[in-house]
């Protein structure tokens, strides 16, 4: 007995008797401790005794002796020096000994497959005593006879009978006969063994052990050195055949390779110890069954998020991989995918959720063997996707965040907005024109992000878009001129793993850490680090996907002018590395914004929604209006709004007038400066102040200044409401009047700038208009379009009574109104 022996301690026989070697053993088992004596020189020097000598211990009796596992023997004085020698003139001097005696014969063991040749894990031993048999059986007279105590059949047989009580063969069929016809309704995705029908008749003498099981266990888990074919399988399927009995899983309408559960401790034990494959057990543990220590392995984790009331497909398919990988010969472990299909598949599952499963594990596995062309098999050591993540976790968290933050620096970085990134508050975004682009205020993901129902607009936003200044206390005048990003709350961790992910590539990338890599899992760093830059600027603009723009379509529970956008995950991933475009493009769908090559809003449109409405405007303001006004369009450079003006012109809307230029329908074309020299008029009021048409000299209107009414061909006056909209006089026309734009107090306080350098002593009238319906006084909010204070006694320029007059006006009056504000000097 080849495994028991003990070559350099001897192994106890009994009678006090210790023997080294095969022929010490057989003496003693043929005649005892005498027999031993006769062969104890021999056996303790290691050197094989003579035929006439094995002979003489056969004693004239029948004698029937077994060599088994010599294999094994070999392995254990392989360093004895001449011990292969011994054993080869050892067998060959047994061979002629019981070919010269009739009632003796000899039985010995190989582990040599039908080509002949051996292949587990004592291949060199085992092919070494195939050949010396061979050559000791030519010479020999009596040839020896093959014996397979165990045919395929023969094993099939004996497992059924050892491990069943009893086999309903009626069932039996009709169970085997569903297992036919899935095979064939599934035969372009299954192995090709699925097809033949030797396979169905295999499985009907072997139900309810499915055929990949026989194959795989005697095909290859038989290669392994310490795995004994026959028991071996005995106690690795009775163990799981009491783990299903308890489990009574529904789907089991057979036992499959996936019913072998390594998470199932007895089972555990005999593949890890018995068999002695504890290399295995990190593999095991992190990505088929984490046994009790109460965390789940990788399949488990799937199999919980993606197949809940369904058979765990996700375990199915690793356990499957990891009986294949159990073999001594690398070229015999693993699987192709279709094999896997065919192992897995029964009645009760759906081979679409197999191969779903298989994806999702082959994706996330940190020991599957990750080698270009490999089959599906794992190995003892993690490989490239598990050293990948070990490395995550050695990433400083602070250097990820300045990666990340630079990333999105650089990502909404661009020429159609200019970037304000992770403000603290209002003094971070300055309320100025800058270099005219509208500004795009990128938020921390942080400090603030979004979900799916967006039912206010979050504080911090709110803050920023209505105030500016260091103490965030003066109001923001520019509103319409800023646009911002906000991450999304579910993405955020995604995005922030990616970061690290592409520190951790970069880092293994280092020529001091590539050696260390096999040369594959090198081009596969060197592939997915320069693929990592690609993925996180996706993953930043994919989190970076909700918009809030200036809108008077205002979120229903706001308090600002602000609506919500968010981008599909499509179009955020669209074009990697440009932020801007993706908000560019979402705002321009909402007819938000307005770039150069784009179409200008109607004339019309324009001034009935601005201050032109007056009847004049210089160009500055009207276009700082489009930075205001919420409910107008964001404009990308002048180019678009200089076309609006000239189209006013073209459609006779507007009157363009800057020094002694004159620009009006008809007109040569002309230049439009954007400037506070530069006026545009309303048509009506053109003509009303005699503005337009040109009059040549020595001509002069008909119109009495200031009255609203001018004469049209033939004489007759006509009435023209627009000139004077609320009552007052329109600015510039007449002499005793002053006139000021803006927020309330501003303009008030212009007003009597103006005033006060003309020397006027009095002002008899004071007429705002303003220029929002919810602009008018907090006290009175009837007051819809302007008022008119009139002052009996006159209002003196001389002391403070403008300036307290101002204050108690902005007191009572909304800050933030827009005000044309004209006084009337007292007559």
């Amino acid at each position: 007995d080849g495994e028991n022996a003990d070559p350099a301690n001897g192994r106890a026989m009994g009678d006090g008797v210790l023997a080294h070697t095969p022929w010490g053993e057989i003496a003693y088992a043929l005649a005892g401790k005498d027999g031993y004596a006769r062969v104890r020189n021999s056996d303790e020097s290691r050197v094989a005794p003579g035929a006439e000598t094995l002979r003489e211990l056969f004693g004239g009796e029948p004698v029937l002796i077994l060599l088994d596992e010599l294999s094994v023997y070999l392995r254990k004085v392989r360093n004895l020096n001449d011990a292969r020698d011994q054993l080869t003139a050892f067998l060959t001097s047994l061979f002629k000994a019981v070919e010269s005696t009739p009632n003796a014969a000899l039985v010995y063991t190989l582990a040599i497959g039908k080509d002949g040749r051996a292949t587990d894990a004592y291949n060199a031993e085992n092919q070494f005593i195939a050949d010396n048999m061979a050559e000791a059986e030519s010479v020999s007279a009596r040839k020896a006879t093959l014996l397979n105590p165990t045919e395929e059949d023969e094993t099939v047989q004996v497992l059924r009978r050892r491990l069943f009580e009893s086999i309903d063969e009626t069932s039996a069929a009709t169970a085997v006969e569903a297992y036919r016809e899935l095979w064939a309704a599934n035969r372009d995705s299954l192995a090709g063994d699925a097809a033949r029908s030797e396979t169905t008749e295999t499985f009907r003498s072997s139900y309810p052990l499915h055929p990949e099981v026989l194959e795989t266990l005697t095909g290859k888990m038989a290669t392994l050195g310490n795995f004994q074919r026959v028991r071996g399988m005995l106690r690795l399927l009775a163990r799981t055949i009491s783990h299903l009995w308890e489990e009574r899983p529904l789907d089991a309408a057979a036992i499959h390779l996936h019913h072998i559960d390594p998470g199932h401790e007895p089972i555990r034990q005999e593949i890890v110890t018995r068999l002695g494959q504890s290399a295995y057990t990190p593999a095991i543990s992190n990505d088929i069954a984490a046994g009790e220590t109460g965390k789940k392995a990788l399949a488990q984790e799937i199999d919980a998020e993606h197949y809940g009331g369904m058979p765990p497909f996700a375990v199915y398919v690793p356990r499957t991989v990891f009986l294949h990988t159990l073999a001594f010969n690398d070229p015999l472990k693993g699987l192709p995918p279709e094999q896997l299909r065919y192992s897995v598949l029964c009645p009760a599952a759906d081979i679409a959720f197999i191969e779903e499963a298989r994806e999702k594990f082959i994706a996330e596995s940190a020991y599957l063997d990750d080698r270009p062309g490999a089959p599906m098999r794992f190995l003892a050591e993690a490989n490239l996707r598990q050293i990948i993540r070990r490395e995550e976790q050695h990433v400083d968290a602070g250097e990820a965040r300045a990666e990340l933050n630079d990333r999105i620096k650089q990502i909404f970085g661009g020429k159609t907005f200019e970037a304000a990134c992770f403000p603290g508050g209002p003094f971070d975004v300055p309320d100025e024109v800058g270099d005219a682009r509208p500004k795009l205020v990128v938020l921390a993901y942080d400090a603030v992000t979004v979900g799916g129902a967006i039912e206010s607009v979050p504080e911090l936003i709110e803050r920023i878009y209505s105030r500016k200044g260091s103490e965030g206390s003066a109001l923001r005048a520019l509103r319409n001129n800023l646009v911002f990003a906000v991450a999304d709350d579910a993405r955020k961790d995604e995005m922030q793993r990616k970061a690290y992910h592409r520190l951790a590539l970069r880092e293994l990338k280092k020529p001091e850490r590539l050696v260390d890599l096999a040369e594959h899992q090198q081009d596969k760093v060197r592939e997915l680090e320069a693929r990592s830059e690609q993925e996180l600027a996706i993953a930043i603009q994919q989190c970076y996907r909700h918009i809030f723009y200036p809108s008077r379509d205002r979120i229903d529970a706001s308090s600002v002018d602000l609506a919500h956008s968010a981008i599909d995950m499509h179009s955020a991933s669209d074009q990697p590395g440009a932020g801007q475009r993706q908000i560019e493009r979402a705002l321009r769908d909402l007819r938000k914004l307005r770039l150069p090559e784009d179409e200008p809003d109607s004339p019309a449109y324009v001034r009935d929604r601005t201050p032109l409405k007056k009847g004049e405007i210089t160009t500055m303001v009207l276009r700082d209006e489009f930075r205001r006004d919420p409910a107008l369009p964001i404009l990308i450079g002048d180019d678009i709004f200089v076309r609006g003006v000239r189209r006013g012109i073209e459609q006779g809307e507007y009157v363009y007038r800057r020094g002694e230029l004159l620009f009006g329908p008809g007109d040569p074309s002309a230049n439009i400066v954007i400037d506070e020299q530069s006026v545009i008029f309303t048509m009506i009021y053109a003509k009303n102040a005699g503005i337009w048409p040109r009059t040549t000299p020595g001509e002069q209107s008909s119109a009495e200044p200031g009255s609203g009414k001018t004469d049209k061909p033939g004489g007759t006056p006509t009435d023209d409401p627009t000139a004077d909209p609320v009552g007052g006089h329109p600015p510039g026309v007449m002499p005793g009047s002053f006139t000021a734009e803006g927020i309330l107090k501003e303009a008030l306080v212009r007003l009597w700038e103006q005033a006060r350098t003309k020397e006027v002593e009095t002002i008899g009238s004071l007429t705002i208009r303003m220029f929002e319906a919810g602009d008018s006084f907090r006290l009175n909010t009837t007051l819809q379009a302007g008022f008119e204070l009139i002052f009996a006694e006159g209002l003196s320029m001389q002391g403070d009574a403008p300036e307290k007059l101002t204050e108690r006006l902005a007191r009572f009056a909304s800050g933030a109104a827009y005000v044309s504000a004209t006084a009337e000097v007292k007559a």
